[in-house]
């Protein structure tokens, strides 16, 4: 089983940014974090990360995300008004479980609008256990495919 690990927009500066939100590591070592946890539940990884909302498009519709079973993804704050980032999750039709460091129910200017709210193949939202939430989303997402 092959998992897409998607980091969206200024993810690449984790470690640097508001720790006491975020906390100090830095998305290599979330990465190092989710690469284990991976091997123990006998699935491959492989990531991506982008500022970019194009760009996370793009990946979504390659052919290695097209072969993977299923989709962890950090979109930040493109789930309050990315309407193509939502498209492209609907069209690439695998599960995925939609994660986040933060609580973004009580932080960020828009707390109430989710693009992905309503997308069927949302298995779970995971928000506020920090790299954590990687962990467990990787969880979700592989018991949801077995």
């Amino acid at each position: 089983m092959d998992i897409a690990v998607i980091h969206g927009p200024n993810l690449n500066m984790l470690g640097k940014r508001d720790p006491k939100k975020y906390g100090t590591i830095t998305l290599d070592q979330i990465n190092d974090l989710i690469w284990k946890e991976a091997e123990k539940l006998g699935v491959s990884v492989n990531f991506f990360q982008s500022n970019h909302e194009g760009a996370i498009i793009d990946h979504l519709q390659s052919d290695q995300v097209r072969r993977s079973h299923g989709v962890v993804i950090n979109p930040g704050a493109l789930i309050r008004y990315a309407y193509s980032f939502r498209q492209a999750l609907i069209d690439l039709n695998k599960p995925f479980v939609e994660i986040h460091m933060s609580d973004i129910h009580t932080t960020g200017v828009n707390k109430t609008i989710n693009v992905l709210d309503d997308i069927p193949l949302r298995v779970d939202q995971i928000c506020g256990l920090k790299e954590q939430s990687y962990i467990k989303g990787l969880q979700i997402v592989v018991n949801h495919i077995r």
